[in-house]
């Protein structure tokens, strides 16, 4: 069995091959049950999650990934999301390897929006916003931009400015053109792409800052009570998902609107259907386009191949 660490993982995820694996998974499919959600309370912090997320191609490959994300462990100095990847056999059920799950989660959930940006985001984007100042949100910003160079200006934007203007300076030092903001609103208005990967229940993202021609990538909700985007955005929007099934069960973003009648599930667009080009994504430069990434055992799958085909 191989025992594969984060760097191990990072040498192997590059963002060009990733994306296109993760093209290929969606295109072919797989078998991914809705993965399992349990609630972990945490005395005296905000409860906890596990998920467990299995995935297999028959005759090919199996694997699951065991994720728990703690929020309060920002307080910590300590990432919310902690994660292992176990890959086998798909014919005996043999361990092939164990993979570091924080890395692995990290870098396909970055390639999984840039995928779907591929698909959404206008050719000619300059402008890229992240809301956002952890793990994920560095990783959208290193995965939008080494697939569009074009890109002049990433904006950071946190709860915390001085988080903000952390990551900002950390993605200048690798070479980003990145700077923190402090007016969120003022940020969404300026942006071509808006990626947020936050940890909210409450809409950051309001639908009259929006331009029209604007593509918005939502990341961090991943249970029916967190939302990024408000019913605003979702009602201007054309709407698509990672995992249709999953998001409209799983995502706050849209599960509510639902629930408050201005989304009609059957507008929401898979991106299987993308990739198999069964939709032609964007339609017009002044189209606002969203995406809702909730996170599918699929995208793990395809990411920890890669990571032991190439390692």
């Amino acid at each position: 069995m191989k025992i594969l660490d984060a760097a191990a993982v990072a040498a192997s995820l590059t963002p060009a091959p990733l994306v296109a694996g993760l093209e290929r998974m969606f295109t072919r499919g797989c078998t991914a049950p809705v993965r399992h959600h349990h609630t972990i309370e945490v005395p005296g912090r905000a409860d906890g999650t596990l998920l467990l997320m299995p995935a297999w191609q028959a005759g090919a490959y199996l694997g699951t990934k065991i994720c728990t994300i703690f929020p309060s462990n920002a307080d910590l100095g300590l990432p919310a999301v902690s994660a292992g990847y176990l890959l086998m056999d798909g014919m005996t059920g043999a361990v092939l390897a164990l993979i570091d799950g924080g890395e692995l989660t990290g870098k396909r959930t970055a390639a999984t929006s840039a995928l779907a940006a591929r698909f959404l985001a206008r050719a000619d984007a300059k402008t890229l916003l992240v809301v956002g100042t952890g793990r994920i949100a560095g990783e959208l910003a290193r995965c939008h931009h080494a697939l569009r160079p074009q890109l002049k200006t990433i904006l950071v934007w946190g709860r915390s400015p001085v988080n903000a203007a952390r990551l900002a300076a950390q993605l200048a030092a690798e070479g980003l053109p990145a700077v923190a903001s402090g007016d969120l609103a003022a940020a969404v208005a300026r942006a071509d792409i808006v990626s947020s990967a936050t940890l909210s229940t409450d809409p950051l993202i309001r639908g009259e800052w929006v331009r029209p021609g604007t593509h918005v990538d939502l990341v961090g909700g991943f249970t029916p009570t967190m939302r990024e985007g408000d019913d605003a955005l979702i009602t201007a929007a054309s709407v698509f998902a990672d995992t249709r099934d999953g998001a409209l069960k799983e995502a706050g973003d849209l599960v509510v609107p639902v629930a408050h009648g201005v989304l009609d599930p059957a507008r929401v667009v898979d991106l299987h259907a993308l990739c198999r080009r069964e939709h032609p994504g964007r339609r017009s430069a002044t189209e606002i386009t969203l995406f809702k990434s909730v996170g599918a055992a699929l995208e793990d799958l395809a990411a920890a191949i890669l990571v032991y085909e190439t390692a």
